[in-house]
């Protein structure tokens, strides 16, 4: 593939501010240098992104577009058969994953916002539709939120699949932190876990209780938009955008509660207090956090990757601050995190491709891989 490069090379450099010890094995041969090549500056906001088996890739813009990427070009602006999205706020078409067996099912699973359904605006939905080599068939929606909601904020929404084959995606706490998160009974706040066609596990943690949202899987949750499986451990990892400070990486756990916001390390944009809480018995703590926020969107883990040293790495990309964080990972702990491409723009997403290359999307500015030096 041929595509454009950017002459700025950029470094990896310096470390962040969070409570991340630096990692002590330092004779670990490490990529040191990375490039941005441009794949096509012809998107606008690409929020999600999957990789085709033959290597092209499907990017979806929040304005509520599916584009075609192939071998670096634009074949397709506006691939037909998807979600009808609204764009809101916030809100719009969002993440966009192939299921695990996809060379045999051809399904490709969708989060939206939707405003079908109960009350006025607008909630995420999940849904799926077949991929049959030029557009989608089949489009169905597995679970909608509810009720519609006239905030433009906190959407989510990633999609991921652990190694039993469900799927897990987020919906963020639409603004309503005083009785969403904390509340089973109703939706935002949450990571969800299905069937892949929809139905809801028999031993999700909440199936048993009345009123609850069956699909609910962990709770407490502010605005989960990253979430990747973590293929050393199969565990389902996630990060949400903490107020003004205390974003978080989370692993997530069955019925777990994350505390949002009777815990948090941030503050109100104000700069008043959310609470005295940093920790509370039976909710989790994050394997870390960042304060100040970053405004973390997209993530990956590194595997099968053409970055020496990096495989097992969680990569995860900033809106606020222009860069992409490499953490590395022991033991489900973070031993040295650092910041790296630099200035690229505001990361909306990360994505492995099938090439072992790093791909980014970036608002305004398009989609980049990243080449090691």
């Amino acid at each position: 593939m041929h595509f454009k490069l950017v002459t700025t090379l950029i470094t990896v450099l310096g470390f962040l501010a969070c409570d991340t010890p630096e990692l002590n094995n330092s004779d670990q041969p490490t990529t040191k240098a990375v490039t941005a090549e441009l794949v096509t500056s012809e998107l606008a906001n690409p929020w999600g992104m999957t990789f085709l088996p033959n290597g092209d890739i499907l990017v979806t813009e929040k304005s509520g577009a599916i584009v075609r990427v192939s071998n670096g070009e634009v074949v397709n602006k506006d691939v037909k058969g998807g979600p009808n999205a609204i764009s809101r706020g916030q809100g719009g078409l969002l993440d966009i994953e192939l299921h695990p067996d996809f060379e045999s099912t051809k399904w490709v699973y969708f989060t939206f916002a939707s405003d079908e359904g109960e009350g006025s605006g607008a909630m995420t939905a999940l849904s799926r539709a077949q991929w049959n080599g030029e557009s989608f068939d089949n489009h169905t929606v597995l679970y909608k939120g509810s009720p519609n909601t006239r905030a433009g904020q906190h959407f989510g929404s990633r999609i991921a699949f652990d190694n039993d084959g469900y799927v897990y995606f987020s919906i963020g706490d639409r603004g309503n932190r005083d009785n969403n998160p904390q509340d089973i009974t109703r939706d935002g706040g949450k990571v969800y876990r299905l069937h892949d066609d929809g139905r809801i596990p028999t031993d999700n943690p909440f199936v048993s209780i009345d009123g609850a949202k069956k699909a609910v899987f962990s709770y407490g949750h502010r605005n989960p938009q990253g979430m990747a499986k973590n293929p050393m451990t199969g565990d389902i990892w996630a990060h949400e955008h903490g107020p003004r400070g205390g974003d978080e990486v989370n692993i997530i756990g069955k019925g777990k509660n994350y505390g949002w916001p009777v815990i948090t390390y941030g503050i109100n944009y104000s700069g008043s207090k959310i609470t005295d809480e940093q920790a509370r018995e039976g909710m989790e703590q994050p394997v870390t956090y960042w304060v100040p926020s970053i405004a973390p969107c997209g993530m990956a883990f590194v595997s099968n990757s053409k970055y020496t040293g990096w495989d097992g790495n969680l990569i995860v990309g900033s809106l606020k601050f222009s860069y992409l964080v490499r953490l590395v990972i022991e033991d489900d702990k973070v031993v040295k995190e650092e910041k790296i491409a630099e200035g690229i723009g505001r990361v909306r997403n990360v994505e492995m491709g099938n090439d072992g290359y790093l791909y980014v999307g970036v608002e305004g500015k398009g989609l980049y891989r990243l080449l090691p030096e």
